[in-house]
């Protein structure tokens, strides 16, 4: 799940996925909480976008990693992959060596790809 979550480094996410951790949570970044909340009001503008990966938003690279160790996670189930759990050494690891993220992230997608869901009644 710590290397699919890579996928972040491209896209963007609607205010209303991130108002409440740019406002309320404590394990951000305060510069970077700020320049979201002048995109983000309070209030308003649940429909304004930010880049998921704040330093190469448009490169499929492990720079998402790196704003993590720098907690400039967008969203909160971006920034608890290193939070002090189980996942932070992971995320330190993918941060510094982009050819394990990118391995790792090609074997998940692959074991992604062949989950085998129940449809219809089963």
């Amino acid at each position: 799940m710590v290397a699919l979550s890579g996928a972040h480094t491209i896209g963007k996410a609607r205010c209303t996925s991130f108002r409440n951790r740019i406002y309320n949570e404590t394990n951000i970044n305060r510069s970077f909480a700020k320049a979201r909340q002048s995109k983000c009001p309070r209030n308003s503008g649940d429909n304004n976008l930010a880049d998921l990966d704040v330093t190469t938003p448009n490169s499929f690279d492990n720079d998402y990693y790196k704003n993590l160790l720098s907690q400039k996670g967008l969203l909160h189930s971006d920034q608890i992959l290193f939070n002090g759990g189980s996942s932070d050494s992971l995320v330190k690891q993918y941060s510094r060596n982009p050819n394990k993220f990118y391995s790792d992230f090609v074997t998940a997608m692959i074991k992604m790809g062949d989950i085998d869901p129940l449809t219809g009644s089963k």
